[in-house]
């Protein structure tokens, strides 16, 4: 049996078998078979499920649970995702063998996020049985549509009455040093598609035909003007964006038959999806267009309070940092694992995450293994 006292000292060691394993989104297999045989010591009862299929499948899932022989007290959950996004071409060194040069462990998903699993199970190792009930909730896809992964993982805790009183999800938050800036929000997406159809016909007869880019421009030019709101305490303000714009013409000669935009809205928790997709159709209809639409996640919100306040100290103690609590940048998992438990995202800096030579620093793997350690303790029974 694979002595706890040694996985908790090598976090290092745990980041480079996880990195060895190759796990393009969507994650199946040997990464998972890493991960399994390093919580099973450890007193885990592992549950792996695959479910979907292409093209957002088939995806991985893992959940892992450790309850005390008693009471099980209250319960903490880790969670994060093991796929990595490709890793492109012009590397120093192949992304899927991990090597340390210098102060730098270099591979891909050493910050997003193999090195913070590697610290939860570090920690996990450090933390004693009885001090409550500790989960890791870990999906093979995140990366990617994210259809079968987190959400799946939610509907079987919902279903065996699993779900945790807190959750930390270990996305690389740091910017300038580690535990700089911790998220306790996310915007949330959506993506809409815009299409005006008109009637095909020659530029010289234009009363025989209806071109439909006049329109599309109108619809575009009223969405552009549109003001969602001037942000919140916690949030900055709501945006659209254009992002593409296509007709597909070929001869300068012929009004096309049709024009169509995208557009995508990042929005602050003054909005839902839905709504924003009524407010674009009420536009878009009366000047002649069709609005299909795709929600990547809601917005939300876990309030300052128990949890950001755990992580906070656990920071200050271990680095000295004072951490700023954000909800800037893109989307997470956190959207989904929000809807059943108080959630908040810290991690690694993540100046390399998606880069090429991405790498983290060596140090830092211990000290967050530490801060993970600290803000479990204290979650489960007061005390770090």
């Amino acid at each position: 049996m694979t002595d706890t006292a040694t996985i908790a000292a090598a976090p290092l060691d745990l980041a480079s078998r996880l990195i060895a394993c190759e796990s393009v989104t969507p994650a199946t297999g040997a990464v998972f078979d890493c991960l399994e045989a390093m919580l099973e010591p450890l007193g885990f009862a592992v549950t792996r499920f695959v479910c979907g299929e292409a093209p957002d499948g088939p995806v991985e899932n893992l959940f892992a649970i450790r309850r005390p022989l008693g009471d099980p007290g209250r319960h903490f959950a880790f969670a994060g995702h093991l796929d990595v996004v490709p890793p492109g071409k012009g590397w120093a060194s192949d992304p899927f063998v991990p090597e340390v040069r210098g102060d730098l462990l270099h591979g891909r998903g050493a910050v997003d996020m193999k090195g913070s699993i590697a610290s939860f199970v570090a920690a996990a190792a450090d933390i004693p049985r009885e001090a409550g009930t500790l989960s890791l909730i870990i999906t093979g896809d995140e990366e990617g549509p994210a259809i079968y992964g987190t959400r799946a993982l939610i509907d079987l805790m919902l279903r065996e009455g699993t779900v945790p009183d807190l959750c930390l999800v270990g996305e690389p938050t740091s910017v300038n040093r580690l535990g700089d800036m911790v998220k306790i929000g996310r915007r949330g997406s959506v993506n809409m598609w815009i299409r005006v159809a008109g009637q095909q016909g020659h530029v010289a007869y234009p009363h025989l035909a209806d071109n439909p880019i006049p329109k599309l421009v109108a619809i575009l030019s009223a969405i552009e003007a549109v003001v969602l709101d001037e942000g919140t305490d916690w949030f900055q303000p709501s945006n659209i964006e254009v992002t593409d714009l296509h007709v597909g013409n070929p001869a300068h000669n012929v009004i096309p038959a049709a024009a169509e935009a995208r557009i995508s809205i990042r929005f602050n928790d003054l909005h839902s999806g839905e709504s924003l997709i009524q407010r674009i159709r009420a536009i878009a209809e009366p000047l002649g267009g069709t609005v299909e639409a795709k929600i990547s996640g809601e917005a939300f919100l876990t309030p300052p309070g128990e949890l950001s306040g755990l992580i906070v100290d656990a920071i200050r103690a271990e680095t000295g940092v004072e951490t700023e609590l954000s909800t800037t940048g893109g989307t997470s998992d956190a959207r989904f694992l929000s809807r059943i438990c108080p959630v908040v995202e810290f991690g690694l800096c993540n100046a390399t995450m998606h880069k090429l030579d991405e790498a983290v620093a060596v140090a830092d793997l211990d000290v967050l293994a530490r801060i993970y350690r600290r803000v479990a303790l204290a979650a489960l029974v007061g005390t770090s």
